[in-house]
């Protein structure tokens, strides 16, 4: 049996503040970066998964991973259900480790980006794309991996297995569909804050003839600004194009309400993380007030229980995973799971380094195998930062094409990791000396 030798963990900085690509309301200069991991093994592909942040962050974010190396170092190589649900629950049950969050936070994401290196090791070693392979495991397997504590008043076993046996009938006709039409894609690329109004109508115009249905907005600096910001967005994409905006926990509860309904004119499609990700009562407040405009969060959500609370107060009717917020592809399984119960659709977060091409197997995993629908889903696309990984994410026509490489598609080319390794590499060492 291969064993897993070592855990190398590299901290990788882009800097993106420079052009103000991924500004909004309260991340003004932001550095987009990720914790790197890789487990290394002794015969066959090494595994490699990431946690994202945004610039010092990954100083916390990095040690963190570190910490957990000797509940990996030494371990069977995982290759199945049984072993990827036995390493989460290891790292996850880690009661000294467990204490700073419990199963939140920095601790927390640390989980997941071992638990997704792990599975795209298991997943590169079955020569498969990760939702693939765990588009192949049973509905048994697939509910084996999933901690339904603090869940079952929401969620039990025997629902779970229910709702993943009523999709196994159509799973090869949806893999099929995946392959020849890709899965739906929404942009955010024109919506940064920091840009230009004129930048804005052109990277709108761009969308929507690069097909895109959907293009989103950062709001929540200033409420003028914002106004005549998504009067031109509406005015330049037309009546029919979808526009969606994103507050970024900007407000409170009474003021996302009031700041909404000056923007309602324009026919938002959803507000986006309008308050605190922890505030389910507060959501619940703002989607009643706001109907029929959508409340959607999650990229910041940090567990499956806040995810259970939110679907239990009809506090959301989109929800927005994240790849590599909490503890990795097992817990993500569960909250795939959760939304499909509850009937709301998962739209993933994305644009981050590296989620967009983490995300998109769980949408197409869940397409496959747990919802067995696309209607009134889409995955964020933000264009950058893809030409950093081996396995890039492609849109076409607004369309995410499904990946074929083998893996969670997480690995970045080893000459990026040499520029832009932070404090050490040429990026980072030729700006401090300018």
């Amino acid at each position: 049996m291969a064993k897993i030798t070592g855990m190398e963990v590299l901290d990788v900085r882009f800097p993106t503040s420079k052009d103000l690509d991924g500004s909004d309301a309260m991340n003004p200069d932001p550095d987009y970066s990720a914790a790197y991991v890789v487990l290394h093994t002794d015969g066959g592909p090494d595994g490699y998964g990431l946690a994202f942040t945004i610039g010092r962050g990954n100083d916390v974010q990095a040690a963190a991973i570190r910490a957990l190396a000797p509940h990996v170092v030494g371990r069977d190589v995982p290759e199945d259900a049984a072993t990827l649900g036995e390493l989460s629950r290891t790292l996850v049950g880690d009661s000294q480790f467990r204490w700073l969050g419990p199963e939140k936070g920095v601790a927390h994401m640390a989980v997941g980006a071992i638990v997704n290196a792990a599975w795209d090791l298991a997943a590169r070693r079955a020569n498969l794309p990760v939702w693939q392979f765990a588009a192949r495991m049973t509905p048994e397997e697939l509910v084996s991996l999933v901690d339904f504590r603090y869940l079952s008043d929401a969620l039990t076993e025997a629902e779970a297995l229910d709702i993943l046996r009523r999709a196994e009938p159509g799973r090869a006709e949806r893999v099929k569909q995946l392959e020849a039409h890709g899965y739906r894609a929404y942009s955010t690329s024109p919506g940064w804050l920091g840009y230009a109004d004129a930048k804005l109508v052109r990277l709108a115009e761009q969308a929507v003839a690069d097909g895109f249905e959907m293009i989103k907005l950062k709001v929540g600096g200033n409420l003028e600004d914002d106004v005549r910001r998504m009067k031109l967005a509406r005015e330049t994409v037309g009546p029919d194009v979808r526009i969606a905006v994103d507050a970024n926990q900007r407000w409170d509860v009474q003021a996302a309400v009031d700041w909404m309904t000056e923007l309602a004119p324009y026919d938002p499609y959803w507000i986006e993380e309008p308050t605190s990700p922890d505030d389910v009562l507060g959501h619940a407040a703002i989607a009643k007030a706001l109907a029929p405009i959508r409340v959607a969060t999650g990229e910041h959500v940090q567990n499956r229980v806040i995810f259970k609370q939110l679907l239990q107060a009809d506090a959301i009717s989109v929800l927005q995973l994240d790849a590599a917020r909490v503890g990795g592809f097992n817990e993500n399984l569960a909250i795939l799971l959760l939304a499909a119960k509850f009937g709301v659709p998962v739209c993933p977060h994305a644009g981050g380094v590296g989620l967009c091409e983490l995300v998109r197997h769980l949408s197409m995993f869940d397409f496959v195998a747990v919802s067995g629908t696309d209607a009134d889903r889409s995955i964020e696309w933000v264009d950058h930062l893809h030409e950093h990984f081996t396995d890039p994410a492609v849109v076409e026509r607004g369309r995410y094409l499904a990946p074929t490489a083998p893996g969670f598609s997480a690995r970045m080319h080893d000459a990026t990791l040499r520029r832009f390794r932070f404090p050490d590499g040429p990026e980072w060492t030729e700006t401090a000396s300018e």
